[in-house]
């Protein structure tokens, strides 16, 4: 667990992609997608993230790493066993946070909030 924030902002050059928060937005719904089989004992579906649209991105630090909150929606098609359904302009609201060296990227998930502000985060590498 990380707590947070400075007060300079990253700069957004260092943004991350599109591609990036694609990968961001599969990982969360994967995990989501894995909680609901086990609970369903149902076999997982192929999962499709497709149309990211970014909307708002703001820069921070945590601790001394830079972060931003990515804000933004995105088509989800899912392979069911007997259809193929599309969700479109689903809302995503993500933080992903630059590592030191600059070559890997870990999604930020709030733990804790004070004064309505993430306290606490827990962080999964974005491969």
């Amino acid at each position: 667990m990380l707590s947070s924030c400075g007060t300079n902002t990253p700069t957004l050059g260092l943004a991350p992609t599109r591609q990036l928060v694609q990968k961001a937005i599969a990982f969360q719904v994967s995990q989501t997608q894995q909680q609901l089989t086990q609970r369903l004992q149902s076999p997982p579906s192929q999962l499709e993230i497709t149309q990211v649209k970014f909307k708002q991105i703001e820069p921070f630090f945590i601790g001394d790493l830079a972060t931003y909150r990515v804000l933004g929606t995105y088509s989800l098609t899912i392979e069911l066993p007997k259809q193929r359904v599309t969700q479109q302009q689903n809302l995503f609201d993500i933080y992903l946070q630059r590592q030191k060296e600059g070559k890997t990227w870990r999604l930020a998930v709030p733990q804790g909030i004070e004064q309505g502000k993430p306290s606490s985060w827990q962080t999964y590498l974005i491969r």
